[in-house]
C-alpha cells in the first residue's frame, strides 16, 4: 500500500508517493525523463520493508504542476524540486535512487549551473506562441504511442505508467506532461567534468546498468565518443567509490522485471553504512 503526498511550491505543487513506515529509513525516488513516480511501482514492493520511500513526480511530470508561463524545465532546476521535497519532509540525510534522468540529477552538483542556449528559449517561445492544445487519445492509442516512443517499454510497465501520467477527459486520455519538458536546456559537461563531479561525492554510490539499455558503450556506434570515455573513466578513477553493476534487462529493467535488481538494491540500503546515494 501507498499513499499520496503533495508539497507547495511557488507555482503549486509537486506531488509524490510514499511506501513504508514513516519513521523508516528515508529514501527520495527520482523517475526518469518523461515518466512518473509509477515507475518504481513493481520494485519498491521487493525493497527492505523498514525504509520509507518516497517517490517524487518532478515538475511538468505526473500529477506536478507544471512551471510557470515562460519558464524553461533546466536539468538543473530539478535538484531544485529534490532539494524543496526533502526541506519539507525535514530529511537530512537519506538515500536517492534515481532511474535514468533521476540517476543523473542525483549525482549532479548543484553548484555548477551553466546558462541555457539561446536555442532552447527560442523554442519556448515558438511553442508558446502556436498554443496548441494537448492531443486526446484513446486508452489504447495512448498508450500504443507510448510503446512507440520506447522500445524498452512492456505493455504492462506502460500502463503503469499512464495511471499516473495521463488524465481522462470528455475527449479522451491527455498526457499529464508539461510540453516544455521537450525543451529542457541540456548543459553540456565535457568527460573531464563529469569525472570530477562524480569524484566530488562522498557517500557511497551504486550504478546500475541495463546490458539493453541506453547508452551502454558495446550498444553504441563509434561516434559517441563521451559515452564509451565516461565508461573507461568509470573502470580506473571512479572504481573505488562507486559500485558498478552490469544486469539483464532494458532500460526499465527495474520495472518490466524488478526482481533482476530488487536483491542488488536491497543489499546496498541494508549495507552497514546506510550514508549512501543510489
Amino acid at each position: 500500500m501507498f499513499s499520496e503526498l503533495k508539497f507547495p511550491v511557488p507555482w503549486g505543487h509537486v506531488a509524490a508517493k510514499a511506501w513504508g513506515p514513516s519513521e523508516g529509513y528515508p529514501v527520495l525516488c527520482l523517475h526518469g525523463w518523461l515518466d512518473n513516480a509509477n515507475t518504481f511501482d513493481k520494485l519498491i514492493p521487493l525493497l527492505p520493508r523498514d525504509c520509507y520511500y518516497v517517490a517524487m513526480d518532478f515538475s511538468g511530470h505526473g500529477l506536478s504542476s507544471h512551471r510557470p508561463a515562460g519558464s524553461l524545465y533546466h536539468f538543473l532546476d530539478y535538484v531544485s524540486d529534490v532539494r524543496r521535497v526533502a526541506a519539507a519532509l525535514q530529511w537530512r540525510r537519506f538515500t536517492l535512487m534515481g532511474h535514468s534522468m533521476g540517476g543523473c540529477v542525483a549525482g549532479m552538483d548543484t553548484e555548477v549551473w551553466l546558462k541555457s542556449k539561446r536555442m532552447v528559449i527560442d523554442r519556448l517561445l515558438s511553442l508558446e506562441a502556436k498554443q496548441q492544445t494537448p492531443k486526446a487519445r484513446s486508452p489504447e492509442a495512448a498508450l500504443q504511442r507510448l510503446l512507440e516512443a520506447n522500445r524498452h517499454l512492456t505493455a504492462e510497465g506502460g500502463a503503469i505508467l499512464l495511471q499516473r501520467g495521463a488524465t481522462e477527459t470528455p475527449a479522451g486520455l491527455v498526457y499529464n506532461r508539461d510540453m516544455r519538458v521537450h525543451m529542457q536546456s541540456r548543459e553540456s559537461f565535457t568527460v573531464e567534468q563529469c569525472v570530477k563531479l562524480l569524484q566530488k561525492i562522498q557517500d557511497r554510490v551504486l550504478i546500475i546498468i541495463a546490458q539493453d539499455g541506453l547508452l551502454v558503450p558495446h550498444n553504441l556506434d563509434s561516434t559517441n565518443h563521451f559515452v564509451k570515455a565516461l565508461w573507461e573513466a568509470f573502470e580506473s578513477t571512479l572504481k573505488q567509490h562507486i559500485q558498478l553493476v552490469e544486469v539483464p534487462g532494458s532500460h526499465f529493467v527495474h520495472l518490466n522485471e524488478p526482481e533482476v535488481v530488487s536483491g542488488i538494491i536491497s543489499n546496498f540500503l541494508t549495507a552497514q553504512n546506510t550514508r549512501a546515494r543510489l
